[in-house]
C-alpha cells in the first residue's frame, strides 16, 4: 500500500518511485515522534522531533546543511550548522513562542545522555524551528513545556509518520485549509530521499499558482473564515546518499522548487527554511585520529540530478499529504480551518 493521503484524495505525482512508507522514515535509522497538545478549543499546538539516527547524536554527528528561501522565522542552531556542517541534536519543530521551551527540553535530554557536555568538552547545539500557529492556538499561553520536547524525542520511531493535525502541526493552517505535518520519499537507484514538512503558509487564492489548481475551487467559501498571516514552512530533507555539507545545501535548494509547485511564492512574512542531512557518514565528537576519511558522491555522478528531482518531488507530495491528512479544526477564538478533504467532498 502506498501511504499517501494526497493520492487517495485524487492528486497525482508522476515521477520517481516512493519508498515503502512514502515518508522520511524510509531513510534507514531516521525516527520521528510527536507530542500533541489540545483542549479541543483554545489550545491547538505541539512538538515534533526528527532524529537523524538512533544512537548518540552528540557523540556521532550527522553531516548537514540548510537553505533559507525567506528568513521571516525564528530558529536556534542554524548558525552553527552552517559553520560546521553537522547536526548534533534532534531536529525539533514547534510553534513560534515555544522555541525556547523546546530548546530547553532538548538540551536537558542531551545533557542527561552526555555527562561531559559543558564540563570536559564543549556545549551542544540544539536545532529548533517553528511556524506560527496563532490562528488556531492561543499562542500567548505558551502551553508547550520542556518536558513536551522530551516526550516527542522519546516517542520517536521508525514507523510510518503520523501526518496532519499532529505534533507541531496541530494548529497550523496552509493555503486556506488545515495544514500540519506531511511526509514523503523518493527512491534514486540505491539511495532514498525522505522529506518531512511543517506547513503553515499561503491563502486559498494562492492555489492559482499551483499545478494542482484545477482540483481546488478557489471561488467558493470553503477554507478559513478569515485571512491568516503569511505563515511559514519548515522542510526537513533526509537522505542516505553520501553527500557532504556543500552538496546537501544544493539538495536543500531544490526543496524550494517543490514548494513552488504547491502555490508558494515565499511571501514577505513567510519563513521558508530547509534543513538537509545525510545518514551515510557520521562525524565523531571525539575522533580517534586527527585525520578523518569519508566517502562522498562525486558531483558529476548521474545520481546527483536525480537526487535533486527527488527532493523537489518529495517536498511537493509531503505538502499535499499534510493537507490531505489534516482534519477540520476549530480553535482559538472560534477560528476554524476546514480540511481539504472536507472541502473536496462539498
Amino acid at each position: 500500500m502506498n501511504h499517501s493521503s494526497a493520492r487517495r484524495a485524487g492528486f497525482s505525482f508522476p515521477g520517481l518511485p516512493t519508498g515503502p512508507m512514502n515518508g522520511i522514515t524510509d531513510v534507514a535509522g531516521v525516527l520521528v515522534g510527536h507530542r500533541t497538545l489540545t483542549d479541543g478549543k483554545q489550545i491547538q499546538t505541539g512538538v515534533t522531533a526528527i532524529i537523524p539516527h538512533p544512537k548518540n547524536l552528540f557523540a556521532e554527528k550527522t553531516i548537514a546543511s540548510s537553505f533559507i528561501l525567506n528568513g521571516f522565522g525564528k530558529t536556534t542552531g542554524l548558525v552553527q550548522v552552517e559553520e560546521l556542517g553537522v547536526i548534533e541534536s534532534p531536529i525539533m519543530l514547534t510553534n513560534t513562542l515555544s522555541v525556547p521551551a523546546v530548546t530547553e527540553g532538548t538540551l536537558s535530554y542531551l545533557l542527561a545522555h552526555n555527562q561531559e557536555i559543558g564540563t570536559t568538552t564543549s556545549t551542544v547545539n540544539v536545532l529548533t524551528a517553528e511556524c506560527n500557529d496563532g490562528y488556531l492556538n492561543d499562542i500567548r499561553q505558551m502551553i508547550v513545556k520542556p518536558e513536551d520536547a522530551i516526550f516527542a524525542i522519546k516517542a520517536a520511531s521508525e514507523q510510518p509518520v503520523e501526518e496532519g493535525a499532529v505534533g507541531a502541526g496541530t494548529g497550523m493552517s496552509c493555503l486556506g485549509f488545515k495544514g500540519g505535518i506531511g511526509t514523503s520519499s523518493r527512491l534514486v537507484s540505491s539511495y532514498t530521499v525522505g522529506c518531512l514538512v511543517l506547513t503553515n503558509y499561503g491563502q486559498k487564492q494562492d492555489w492559482i499558482y499551483s499545478r494542482h489548481r484545477r482540483k481546488i475551487n478557489i471561488s467558493d467559501g470553503n477554507g478559513t473564515s478569515m485571512p491568516t498571516p503569511d505563515g511559514s514552512i519548515i522542510i526537513v530533507l533526509a537522505t542516505d546518499a553520501p553527500l557532504d555539507a556543500r552538496q546537501l545545501k544544493r539538495l536543500a535548494k531544490r526543496a524550494a522548487l517543490g514548494l513552488g509547485r504547491t502555490a508558494s511564492f515565499a511571501a514577505n512574512g513567510s519563513g521558508d527554511i530547509v534543513i538537509a542531512f545525510s545518514t551515510a557518514n557520521r562525524v565523531p565528537h571525539h575522533p580517534l585520529a586527527p585525520l578523518q576519511t569519508y566517502t562522498f558522491l562525486h558531483d558529476s555522478d548521474a545520481s546527483m540530478s536525480i537526487l535533486f528531482a527527488a527532493a523537489a518531488e518529495s517536498v511537493e507530495e509531503a505538502i499535499l499529504n499534510s493537507l490531505c491528512s489534516a482534519t477540520t479544526t476549530t480553535g482559538f477564538n472560534g477560528h476554524t480551518c476546514l480540511s481539504i478533504r472536507d472541502a473536496l467532498k462539498s
